[in-house]
């Protein structure tokens, strides 16, 4: 055996793929970056804000101070600034001079509406994890692992070849062998390409995908709703007139008919509540962003697989609606790359190929790796 045909040897060993690991299952990614990002914002924001103002109650004590009367004792005012923080109603009078009433109840309420918030946006995530993170988890890595042993089955292939064309006595007869074989896809991956096309004709996997983001995009939009609603009808009155002269005290003489009170945490709330939606607001072109990733085709990985042989299940079956589990799993591959060992390599090849000056002579792996192995010298040029 020659030396550059035991160099070529080696060569073609060292590009075999090592066996997956078992940590593989445990690292896959099951959300994408753009959706962790919205779940951390979405259910910590509030979560955060709203322990704030719970730290600010319990450090500042009364929420409520109301200007009682000079003749009130001490415990007669504490009384007062009870009985208004428990009742929180304004009372008022229109343009007619005709007796009115406001509540207030939505500022007690308010830290506990923010609780709720978080745990809306939080389902959105729960319907994901455990509607369709299962079935996309075993679809990753089966993908996967056929992937990279589709590579590894390309590259012994080319071992193979190697070997029969240096016992065979007529190269001319070697080569019109391999491109008949081409020609009758004898080096195709069937298992594969019927299980992506499977998935192109599925489409559970994106109905829950676009339901989490609907989801979503409703939750935000009701939320920002309910701080408008907040801040038109409540959030510009930190004063409010408050009646005490109720139950024993309403026949006392001496206690006036109403009280004024000032709202201590106003300002606070105000701060939390503008923060809370103008942050939610430039969530939902995120949201919708996200849903409009399956509008239209990834194909910048799988075109990498196209190298090897008679994978071609981009120029020949993705011309349907991109509306289906295949998208979904197409970018949930992107957000693994790094478990597809396969891929930097042929994206390397792929490179070289661009690079090459003699394109019509490289049209897979198979054939670039073939060149690699010193057999140019024998291989027709292609008409």
């Amino acid at each position: 055996m020659s030396l550059s045909h035991t160099a070529a040897e080696y060569m073609l060993s060292d590009a075999l793929l090592p066996d997956p690991s078992s940590s593989r299952a445990k690292g896959l990614r099951l959300e994408l970056p753009s959706d962790r990002l919205l779940k951390f914002v979405t259910v910590g924001l509030p979560l955060f804000l709203v322990s704030l103002a719970f730290a600010r109650e319990f450090s500042a004590g009364s929420q409520i101070s109301c200007f009682s009367p000079t003749n009130f004792t001490g415990k007669q005012s504490a009384y007062a600034d009870t009985a208004c923080w428990d009742s929180l109603v304004h009372h008022g009078f229109d343009a007619e001079g005709r007796a009115i009433t406001k509540s207030l109840w939505a500022l007690k309420v308010f830290p506990y509406s923010l609780l709720v918030v978080a745990v809306l946006m939080y389902l959105p995530y729960l319907l994901w994890r455990y509607a369709a993170a299962p079935a996309l988890h075993c679809d990753l890595l089966f993908i996967i692992d056929e992937l990279d042993k589709s590579y590894n089955r390309s590259v012994r292939l080319v071992q193979h070849m190697k070997k029969v064309q240096q016992a065979s006595a007529e190269p001319e007869q070697f080569w019109e062998e391999f491109e008949r074989a081409r020609r009758e896809r004898y080096f195709e991956f069937p298992l594969l390409e019927r299980y992506l096309t499977c998935k192109q004709h599925a489409h559970a996997l994106v109905f829950i995908y676009i339901l989490r983001n609907l989801l979503l995009l409703l939750f935000l939009a009701a939320t920002c709703l309910y701080l408008v609603f907040l801040h038109l009808n409540i959030f510009f009155q930190d004063e409010f007139s408050c009646s005490i002269k109720t139950g024993l005290l309403q026949a006392e003489p001496h206690i006036p008919p109403l009280i004024p009170c000032k709202l201590v945490f106003f300002s606070v709330f105000q701060l939390i509540s503008l923060s809370v939606g103008s942050v939610y607001v430039l969530l939902i072109p995120v949201v919708i962003y996200n849903a409009l990733q399956l509008c239209q085709w990834d194909k910048g990985l799988l075109s990498v697989y196209e190298m090897l042989p008679a994978f071609d299940l981009l120029s020949r079956r993705m011309l349907t609606c991109p509306l289906n589990d295949l998208n979904v799993i197409l970018l949930f591959l992107r957000a693994n790359i790094s478990e597809l060992t396969s891929f930097s390599r042929l994206n390397a090849v792929s490179a070289l190929r661009e690079a090459t000056a003699n394109k019509e002579d490289i049209d897979t792996v198979i054939d670039f790796m073939t060149l690699l192995a010193g057999l140019e010298t024998t291989k027709p040029k292609h008409q």
